[in-house]
């Protein structure tokens, strides 16, 4: 194939305004009838899972996607609003060529996204996108099989029940949750149904919020971008922990009993020191991202592990974690990547991994989940149309004076976003007004040059 530049598929998928290009019905055909011709090798009966979250817009993204497949020759299977990781999970275990899951993750109802799997339940590397790309661009003829090799669509109704006994087998057989209440925010998205459930089957006390999904609340005032309410009802109930997931359940946030924040960063230092405890730790590392803290690099170094860093997008960090052989993985935002139980980020399981250890030492997620003190960090976004303001020469100039004026005493990170028109400065370091400073700074240099968005 030949190798060109995507522009449909960004960090996580193709991701857009809902019936606008490229989320309209007609791109999701052609993306069924590209990505359909694309898996359609050899003589067996080729297979896709199609999974969804609650938009309203998967119901016209769905169906565009099945005409595509199915007239490519592939078999459907339809699962209906499941979260990410047990699309992953699904397209290996019922021995799929690819998987699909309609989600646009953390954004709004309004937004709607597209993300591909393979057989081995791995994210498509960058070649794949752009090989589907190139074949979307041209004649779709040949994808278009005869009358007798047309596929079938079809609905498989046991689906919930494999990921909540998958979850649920990620939980130490020794262990319960007996004794622990727990409230659970699932965004009114794809886990609303499976995220209480496991956990109320493992015996924990759940009261559960952001379950009442009505195709348009998804991520509203909810989740793990929004924690304020579960921060708020974990206070009120007296709970031991909240648990804040995503649209598409792949990302989760924390909240201990006294209602502060617990991000992804310390979610990974917690799992990672659990599991080199045990000896479960390979790798001698922790694959994150460039956005991570320093605190954690710190923390890891401590215990005489690792921190190796990617580009931002959970699919860099999986490819990592495979490249030099860790079964640990994730971003600050709350991915958790273990390889030990899925190929792709799961906020629930990761859930999980943190309960355990709040079992095991019968002490407040206050005190268990707090593993380093963070470094002075600031994150702005910086929203512009048209062309990057990041190209421009003065934005530059303006990036390395500063760099050079922080030297090691912290770092800048500028960098767009692969998902929105959004450029995102971020700044980190041991003081934290110069932090501040830096930030607002160069944020505003990118705004002085960035065309403002209609």
């Amino acid at each position: 194939m030949t190798q060109t530049t995507r522009r449909l598929f960004g960090t996580d998928g193709i991701r857009g305004t809902a019936n606008r290009a490229p989320m309209d019905a007609a791109t999701a055909l052609r993306l069924g009838q590209a990505a359909g011709r694309y898996f359609n090798r050899g003589t067996h009966r080729h297979r896709v899972v199609i999974g969804k979250d609650t938009r309203l817009s998967g119901y016209m993204l769905e169906p565009a996607l099945t005409a595509g497949f199915v007239g490519a020759g592939m078999d459907v299977v339809l699962v209906g609003p499941m979260p990410t990781p047990a699309i992953a999970l699904l397209t290996r275990s019922l021995r799929a060529d690819l998987g699909v899951m309609v989600s646009a993750s953390h954004n709004p109802y309004e937004d709607n996204g597209i993300k591909l799997f393979g057989p081995d339940g791995l994210k498509l590397s960058d070649s794949q996108e752009r090989d589907i790309e190139a074949l979307m661009a041209g004649d779709l003829a040949a994808a278009h099989v005869a009358p007798s090799r047309l596929g079938r669509a079809s609905r498989l109704d046991d689906a919930p029940g494999r990921y909540i006994e998958a979850a649920k087998q990620s939980f130490p057989r020794k262990l319960t949750l007996e004794g622990l209440r727990v409230v659970v925010d699932c965004a009114h998205g794809a886990a609303y149904r499976v995220a209480p459930t496991v956990l109320w089957e493992l015996g924990a006390e759940v009261v559960s919020i952001g379950v009442a999904p009505d195709g348009f609340n998804i991520n509203k005032g909810v989740g793990s971008t929004a924690p304020a309410e579960l921060a708020a009802l974990v206070r009120e109930r007296r709970a031991d922990i909240g648990i804040a997931l995503d649209g598409d359940a792949d990302r989760l946030v924390l909240v201990d009993e006294a209602g502060t924040i617990i991000d992804g960063d310390q979610i990974l230092a917690l799992i990672a020191a659990s599991w080199h405890g045990e000896g479960r730790l390979r790798g001698g590392a922790v694959v994150a991202t460039v956005m991570s803290n320093m605190g954690l690099e710190r923390y890891l170094k401590g215990l005489g592990l690792g921190l190796l860093r990617t580009a931002v997008g959970d699919r860099y960090v999986g490819e990592k974690m495979r490249e030099v052989g860790c079964n640990l993985g994730g971003e600050q935002s709350g991915h958790m990547i273990m390889t030990d139980f899925g190929t792709t980020g799961d906020g629930l399981i990761a859930a999980l991994q943190v309960l355990s250890v709040l079992v095991q030492e019968s002490r407040p997620a206050s005190e268990v989940c707090r593993r380093f003190t963070p470094l002075p960090q600031r994150l702005v976004n910086v929203r512009f149309a048209g062309a990057s303001p990041l190209k421009h020469e003065a934005v530059q100039k303006e990036i390395a004076a500063f760099e050079e004026k922080l030297g090691d005493r912290g770092r800048i990170l500028i960098r767009a976003s692969g998902t929105e028109p959004l450029i995102r400065v971020m700044a980190e370091g041991e003081d934290e007004a110069m932090v501040d400073a830096t930030v607002e700074a160069l944020a505003e240099a990118i705004r002085a040059r960035a065309k403002v968005p209609a």
